[in-house]
């Protein structure tokens, strides 16, 4: 069955308000899961209408690849840990941004024309050989395959602006040539120019800042998606790709409203940032700073005497998987008539949203998750809060220390509360590669260890008591 060519325009014009309708409903948790079936259903549509266009001919090829496409997503889906979906994230990025060189280099060999045609074809693969070489490097970081510190090369901005320029120029000689193997040598440099400028760019994007980048790749695979719309004429891919890269575009904004960073000083690894101030403390008068340490049980007992707590999670919840046992931690204190919620900062994890993603595995109620600006208010009259596996975004650093990386970005101001509980598995500093005074606060108390086994304990303290407290009664 074959769709005329007006059909087919419903179709996608179906699928492209579904699409807008599955982002409307992403923007919330309550609505996120209607949101995803209706993009997968228009995602459906898209799929069946363009098999039935008439234009298509390779049934087997194409049947063939999506069958070998979906088995692989299936399998990927189906075996990634939640810590390591930041990382298969980025990694489906440069899917996108491989599928945009290899098809752009496809439609020049088979359709060498005007001069409008090959400039579509020239910005589709330029766009897709920095997504791709860009995701590659984040999911490397993400992966700790590549350390998290930025790769600050001297004079790097001119390198950039190099790249750049010389990417123009092979442009208008690739549009200019004379012959496709002439063009196709133009097209070659361009690729390996511009894949070593999106390497540069990420390399050189600190640690911190890598919920961003994230972020910010899935908005370069929207417009990689757009630009092969306008190679390819496909109205559904433009409307598409634009509906991706602006939302990804906006997020990273605000995220980095949220970070008090620049959004040009992360994208292009410190651009338009001023450098951080000296400590005026000289090395030889460092104080060795001592913790001080509690054990389960005294978190069992903290968390009993409190009438308010609040749990911070961080990524060590993540790859501990302890959010099912915080979720019993939060049903068992409030049958004791404890009020618990969560805070929520916007970079908490790898990935944005990542940490709203665990907790909504794990079934906590959607009314006592908050976000930073909604709780912070709030810690000064919080009697405990718990920080799982979570340190930069609790760091006051980034509001007393002027050298400090992470100066003027937004935390949760946990040291603020009368009792706070951090649960680390060891000394070591957070992602951003810097120590955290919260530490050695006169009112924080550090729970070493894995975070599963000590919320597991935490959660038997706290049965076993509340069981002794209704026997009594």
């Amino acid at each position: 069955m074959t769709l005329e060519p007006s059909l087919l325009t419903i179709a996608y014009l179906v699928a492209a308000v579904l699409f807008i309708l599955s982002l409307r409903g992403l923007s919330s948790q309550e609505t996120a899961r209607s949101g995803n079936t209706m993009g997968m259903i228009g995602m459906a549509i898209a799929v069946a209408a363009t098999l039935s266009n008439s234009s298509l001919s390779a049934y087997g090829i194409t049947i063939a690849a999506i069958a070998v496409g979906g088995i692989i997503g299936f399998l990927l889906a189906m075996r990634v840990a939640m810590t390591a979906m930041p990382e298969l994230v980025a990694l489906l990025h440069s899917f996108v941004g491989l599928a945009a060189v290899l098809v752009g280099i496809a439609a020049h060999l088979s359709h060498h024309g005007g001069n409008v045609e090959s400039i579509e074809i020239y910005v589709d693969i330029a766009i897709g050989s920095i997504t791709l070489t860009g995701s590659i490097i984040a999911f490397l970081k993400l992966r700790g395959s590549v350390g998290g510190n930025p790769l600050l090369l001297p004079g790097r901005h001119v390198l950039n602006l190099g790249a750049v320029a010389a990417t123009a120029v092979l442009g208008v000689l690739f549009v200019k040539a004379g012959s496709v193997s002439e063009s196709m040598t133009y097209l070659y440099l361009m690729i390996a120019i511009t894949g070593a400028l999106g390497m540069h760019l990420v390399l050189a994007i600190g640690g911190a800042d890598m919920p961003v980048v994230v972020s910010m790749l899935n908005s370069y695979s929207g417009w990689t998606a757009s630009a092969a719309g306008f190679m390819l004429g496909n109205d559904l891919l433009i409307v598409t790709g634009a509906l991706v890269g602006s939302s990804g575009a906006i997020l990273s904004y605000i995220m980095c409203r949220a970070m008090n960073r620049s959004i040009l000083s992360v994208i292009f690894g410190g651009f338009g940032a001023k450098p951080a101030a000296k400590s005026s403390t000289p090395a030889g008068e460092q104080v060795e700073l001592e913790v001080v340490e509690i054990s389960c049980a005294g978190a069992v007992d903290a968390l009993l005497r409190a009438k308010s707590v609040v749990v911070v999670p961080g990524y060590g919840l993540a790859v501990a998987r302890a959010q099912h046992a915080v979720r019993e931690m939060t049903e068992i204190l409030e049958h004791e008539g404890v009020k618990v919620r969560f805070a929520i900062h916007p970079v908490a994890g790898r990935l944005p949203g990542h940490m709203n993603v665990l907790l909504a595995e794990a079934k906590v109620p959607y009314s006592v998750v908050l976000e930073m600006d909604e709780i912070n208010p709030d810690l000064p009259e919080t009697d405990v809060v718990m920080v799982i596996g979570a340190n930069d975004i609790v760091n006051p650093a980034a509001q007393t220390d002027e050298s400090s990386p992470i100066y003027g970005m937004p935390v949760l101001e946990v040291w603020k509360s009368k009792v706070a509980i951090v649960m680390k598995r060891g000394r070591a500093a957070g992602y951003a590669g810097i120590d955290n005074p919260l530490f050695y606060e006169p009112h924080t108390r550090m729970l070493f260890g894995d975070a599963l086994e000590s919320m597991n304990e935490i959660v038997g303290g706290l049965r076993t008591k509340a069981k002794a407290k209704a026997k009594a009664a």
